[in-house]
């Protein structure tokens, strides 16, 4: 809330408080014992409203002139004229209307490089900010999200093809959530962390420090342009580092109208602007920022294209991050509460037109309410309104932001069909001359009979299908669950907690949220990612933002004394070398007070007798040797 909203908000509601008390003072005599009370309560509203109106704003805003007001200036709107040029711009459009909506820079390797350098040299200079410069920094990037979320989902809607509710929901709340995450908890995660120095090092102090990295490299998908970048951005920018962010080249237009907010909201915050790099282009751009000197990679996408960014990124063993594919299971036990689950279930299946890595694709429903559940998502779907998202009418759901797509949905869905798949509704891309046909949709679609024959039980849709599948016991549902090359996010929903407990103890995923879906997302404490062909390592989380970091380990002198190596250990070793470091071992380590008293004499001996026998271990060898 900028501070005229704000303002105006204060003033409304000591109107209201006022008007409270005017009408408890005509309700009292002149002299009421309790009209004395009522006016100090009159006065000190009023006092605390003037004061509040004459405070300055201790977060400024910012009104970036990209923000559905001017054009971006990398953002062209003249064709190219020839087949060279072509190949240096991304055409961009709605993909719900396929309206033309400009043309972005396809970057070069060598911008890309530019771009990195950059980054870097903002960052030798951010790496020394305080955690309270990069606290105002995030400050100014919510409140820029707080006064502009309509132009900001405005934006998404019209790039990748969402309604503006699933936008508030993916672009707005959850970057929200992370970034006050951040303010509240980050320092805390990344302040110097004490840890023991051990039994024989008792007498030093050991500690962890999150060093910066440096640069991040990041790579993001289409389906949520605005907090795709947000998402990286804020934790490398909160750990002290400079960030390269290269996004898809399918969400190209509204990166760089979002670019232009960040850029100003680093400077009105007091931070260098070339903290945060946009880069556009295609696979060419991406694989320049892998290989041209970024301290970590973070990924987001497919598994394939995943397994090229772990193999560029070999070479100069840059460390990765991959977020890749999913096919979560969705479990639904017959206690469960079905009101409460199938509009969770359409949330999880259909958001965004399903086009979420963590998306539910796979729903296994208890053989007693199978049939309902289908009957109450139905009566849903059947409801919901498609069209384009950037149009003038509301819309339930909206376009596919892949070109191409749909056709591999419809291949998914066919493929299932002719192997005994039955479509309850949906099943078919729009024909051409239909309502829908000029733009990339596919409709909400429910799938029941679904084999692990066929390539949809296996394959990630990233689409709008939602498969049911019964089951009538807990085993069988686990494994059909754990029947995947995936393990990305899961759900169960059951009437005892206990047991949902205990079904998704034994999920094989990253992620688990019982009796809800996605709720571990909205946790921005936990760490996100998952295992199998869904990548490794996490972003978000204490475990994502101390991975901004190098873990570096210090230890030190407890006390005002320094240490040194003993005497006998000093080169050259003396004879009872191997005896004062094996009396150490049984001083220290031995779980018996005998044993302890055993090393703690066999020490005094070393220094008083030269060790054991006075010649030591090692004659004692030499002379079984020679005999």
């Amino acid at each position: 809330m900028g501070k005229s909203s704000a303002c105006d908000a204060a003033v409304s509601a000591a109107l209201d408080a006022s008007e409270v008390v005017m009408k408890s003072l005509r309700g009292l005599d002149a002299d009421s014992p309790h009209l004395l009370p009522v006016l100090a309560l009159t006065l000190a509203l009023m006092l605390v409203l003037t004061i509040y109106l004459n405070l300055p704003s201790r977060v400024p805003s910012i009104q970036p002139d990209g923000l559905m007001v001017d054009t971006p200036a990398a953002l062209s709107t003249t064709a190219p004229r020839s087949a060279a040029s072509h190949k240096k711009t991304i055409p961009c459009k709605d993909p719900g209307t396929m309206e033309l909506l400009g043309y972005a820079p396809a970057m070069s390797a060598e911008q890309v490089r530019g771009c990195i350098e950059r980054a870097r040299a903002a960052q030798a200079e951010w790496k020394h900010s305080s955690f309270a410069q990069r606290k105002r920094v995030l400050s100014v990037m919510l409140k820029y999200i707080m006064e502009h979320q309509e132009e900001i989902c405005e934006i998404s809607s019209k790039d990748s093809g969402k309604p503006m509710v699933d936008c508030a929901f993916g672009e707005l709340i959850v970057t929200c959530e992370k970034i006050r995450w951040l303010m509240s908890e980050g320092e805390r995660w990344l302040r110097p962390e004490s840890r023991s120095a051990g039994r024989m090092m008792f007498y030093k102090k050991a500690r962890v420090e999150y060093v910066p990295l440096g640069v991040v490299g990041a790579i993001v998908p289409f389906n949520y342009p605005f907090h795709n970048i947000y998402n990286p951005m804020v934790a490398a920018l909160f750990a002290g580092n400079g960030i390269v962010i290269k996004v898809s080249e399918h969400a190209s237009w509204s990166a760089l109208y979002y670019a232009e907010g960040i850029k100003q909201a680093l400077d009105v915050a007091g931070a260098p602007p070339d903290l945060v790099q946009i880069v556009t282009g295609y696979g060419d751009a991406g694989h320049a920022l892998v290989t041209s000197g970024v301290d970590k990679v973070i990924f987001v996408g497919s598994t394939e294209v995943g397994k090229k960014v772990m193999a560029s990124a070999a070479d100069s063993l840059t460390p990765v991050v991959l977020e890749l594919g999913g096919k979560d299971a969705f479990i639904v036990c017959e206690d469960a509460d079905l009101k409460n689950v199938v509009p969770t279930a359409l949330r999880g299946a259909f958001q965004a037109c399903g086009q979420n890595c963590m998306g539910a694709e796979r729903f296994i429903v208890h053989e007693n309410v199978v049939d309902k559940f289908l009957d109450l998502c139905m009566s849903a779907v059947t409801q919901m309104r498609v069209g384009a998202a950037s149009g003038d009418e509301m819309v339930d759901f909206g376009s596919l932001c892949l070109p191409g797509l749909a056709d591999k949905v419809q291949g998914l869905v066919d493929d299932a069909v002719s192997k005994g798949a039955t479509v309850v509704t949906g099943g078919r891309v729009p024909a051409a001359d239909s309502a829908l046909g000029g733009g990339q949709f596919y409709p909400p679609t429910i799938l029941t009979g679904v084999t692990d024959s066929m390539r949809i039980w296996h394959e990630e849709v990233f689409g709008p299908v939602m498969s049911v599948v019964p089951f009538s016991t807990d085993d069988e549902a686990i494994e059909l669950a754990n029947d995947s090359d995936f393990g990305l996010g899961s759900s169960v929903f059951c009437g005892s907690k206990s047991r949902a407990r205990r079904m998704a103890a034994r999920l094989n995923t990253g992620m688990s949220s019982i009796n809800d879906f996605a709720s571990t997302y909205m946790s921005q404490s936990l760490p996100f990612g998952g295992v199998k062909y869904s990548g490794f390592d996490r972003f978000a989380g204490i475990e994502g933002l101390r991975g901004m970091c190098v873990p570096k380990s210090v230890a030190e002198d407890r006390w005002p004394f320094s240490t040194a190596i003993p005497p006998l250990l000093q080169y050259p070793v003396k004879d009872a070398a191997f005896d004062f470091v094996t009396s150490l071992v049984w001083m220290f380590y031995s779980e018996s007070l005998l044993g302890n008293v055993k090393g703690l004499f066999g020490l005094a001996g070393c220094f008083l007798f030269g060790g054991r026998g006075g010649g030591g271990s090692r004659r004692r060898v030499e002379k079984k040797k020679s005999e």
